[in-house]
């Protein structure tokens, strides 16, 4: 098994490098604006974050993958690659064992073990997502790091034109104010930093706690019946339904409960800042267009 994976790593760099007589350096500006560059195309990676190993295979790099953190469960092949620890501890030793040139990461994992990576000389790429389009520019620098470029040019060109319907089709529509509910107890929501809430603008709608600037505010019910959604969304894995979302129907003045509007989007799309969050957006807007004619419905 290793003998075969090194086989294919050493095929993948070579591939990398057939279009030029030398490999030459390549650099790119990540989510942090940090320039990272590799003396050549990246043959061996660690990815430090679920959506990262996501962005690496829609970048074309998955044969260059090595390593991954725990829960990177998407696309399948993840799952059979080693582990190099979790969202509590990084297994340094095995990640520079596994003689990485380059290693892909967030901001929230573990910034100190990531910090002692880089004492490695380990390069770091950064993805620090704040729109969606930010997600495709990921996608789109790791190819570059990876050599793939040209094999990514069509995905990263696809999921470009796909945003761009997406934002003139919901152009000039009724805007929606939305409840993203995170939980019941403790009851969470997403602030102006998260990517949902730029994702409720791209659908048309608005994001009623958009204006806190936390992430992931903790929020109680007389807070969200004063901002009066027409919309409550629920994010749950594989969009499953909780028992607490029609709890709100203990409050039918609220023009959500009113007009029925409560919802369930898929978490595993929407909470991680990969290709897939496109597919979520679409989901969520889909969701915003049954909201906006539900109130149409009740004269709302």
């Amino acid at each position: 098994m290793r003998l075969r994976r090194a086989i294919a790593g050493l095929a993948f760099a070579l591939a990398s490098c057939a279009s030029a007589w030398v490999c030459a350096d390549v650099a790119v500006r990540d989510g942090t604006g940090a320039t990272v560059t590799l003396p050549r195309p990246a043959a061996r990676i660690v990815s430090l974050a679920p959506h990262a190993t996501e962005l690496i295979y829609a970048a074309g790099a998955g044969p260059a993958v090595v390593g991954v953190l725990a829960h990177s469960d998407w696309p399948v092949a993840a799952r059979a690659l080693p582990h190099v620890g979790d969202a509590a501890a990084l297994d340094i030793e095995r990640i520079v064992a596994l003689k990485p040139d380059l290693v892909v990461t967030w901001p929230y994992t573990i910034p100190a073990q990531v910090a002692q990576l880089r004492t490695f000389g380990i390069p770091v790429y950064t993805t620090d997502a704040r729109s969606a389009n930010d997600i495709i520019d990921d996608v789109e620098r790791l190819a570059t790091l990876a050599g793939t470029a040209a094999a990514a040019a069509p995905a990263v060109a696809a999921m470009r034109a796909r945003m761009t319907a997406l934002e003139r089709r919901r152009a000039g529509v009724r805007v929606v104010r939305v409840f993203y509910q995170l939980g019941d107890k403790p009851m969470y929501t997403v602030g102006k930093p998260q990517l949902i809430t730029q994702a409720l603008r791209v659908c048309g709608g608005v994001n009623v706690f958009g204006a806190v600037d936390v992430a992931a505010p903790l929020v109680n019910v007389e807070a969200v019946l004063a901002t009066r959604p027409e919309a409550i969304l629920a994010g749950t894995d594989h969009a499953r339904r909780p028992a607490w979302l029609d709890g709100w129907q203990a409050w039918p003045a609220v023009p959500a409960v009113e007009a029925g509007n409560l919802y369930v989007v898929d978490a595993m799309l929407l909470h991680r800042p990969g290709p897939r969050f496109l597919d979520g957006v679409e989901q969520m807007c889909a969701t915003l267009d049954r909201a906006r004619a539900a109130l149409a419905k009740q004269g709302l």
